[in-house]
């Protein structure tokens, strides 16, 4: 069984960060380790509370992984501070996620952790940010699926890796447009916008699943195509868990 490995947080609600990963990781038939970079006290209502690990028992946390289960593929999530960037940029991750603010509006990055994470895009081989982590990383607003291509070029030929640009985020669309670029290939991915469902890990869920298909050994251009379908289906046959809907990883 292949390994991959996730760098994030953990959600005591168990809809985003390691969990979300691991459940994904799961379902797609491979072996999940983890290293865990900050606690948090959340529920899909909000974020109460953010303790963030040690840079020092984050190395170690990853090292132990390396040392007796190398993963094929690994990724990265909330991060929160530049320490722990700069921690997850020695062993460079295949996928990162550049967590930012979560759902519910709170902030779930320091400011030099900002900086920090623009310098751990050149170690990646693919960075997945929604729509308002696009417009931090390169400076400008985006409002249409025109300048959200543009994003993905952009951040591509600036930091060097490949981007999956996600416009789930965009006002006034009928459907959820991600665009994908890595210098070569262009995929242009949608999928019917589901209205009135709020539901939390959707891109922790999306960037673990495609790191699962790189650890299966999909190339890059199908493992971003085969997680777009994953999420949508998992967002489509969501269920009911206490008085909210989770996303449902195991849909297949």
């Amino acid at each position: 069984m292949a390994v991959a490995l996730t760098i994030a947080g953990s959600d005591s609600g168990g809809g985003a960060g390691i969990q979300a990963d691991l459940k994904t990781f799961a379902a797609l038939g491979v072996h999940g380790t983890s290293a865990i970079t900050c606690l948090t006290a959340q529920n899909p209502e909000g974020v109460l509370g953010i303790q963030a690990c040690s840079a020092e028992m984050l190395r170690k946390q990853i090292e132990a992984v390396f040392a007796e289960l190398p993963p094929v593929a690994s990724k990265t999530g909330m991060l929160f501070s530049a320490e722990n960037v700069r921690v997850a940029a020695e062993f460079r991750p295949t996928v990162v996620d550049p967590v930012m603010i979560a759902t519910s509006g709170a902030r779930l990055i320091d400011e030099a952790a900002v900086s920090a994470m623009k310098d751990l895009l050149s170690c990646a081989r693919l960075v997945t940010p929604n729509l308002h982590e696009a417009e931090v990383l390169i400076g400008e607003n985006i409002t249409s699926e025109v300048e959200l291509r543009a994003a993905a070029r952009k951040i591509c030929k600036t930091f060097g890796c490949a981007a999956l640009v996600k416009g789930g985020h965009l006002k006034g669309v009928r459907e959820a447009v991600d665009f994908f670029y890595d210098g070569r290939t262009e995929l242009m991915l949608t999928a019917a916008f589901i209205g009135g469902v709020s539901l939390h890990g959707t891109g922790c869920t999306y960037s673990a699943a495609i790191t699962a298909y790189l650890a299966r050994g999909k190339s890059l251009p199908e493992a971003v195509s085969r997680a777009k379908e994953f999420i949508t289906q998992a967002i489509v046959q969501s269920v009911r868990a206490g008085r909210h809907d989770v996303l449902n990883s195991f849909w297949r």
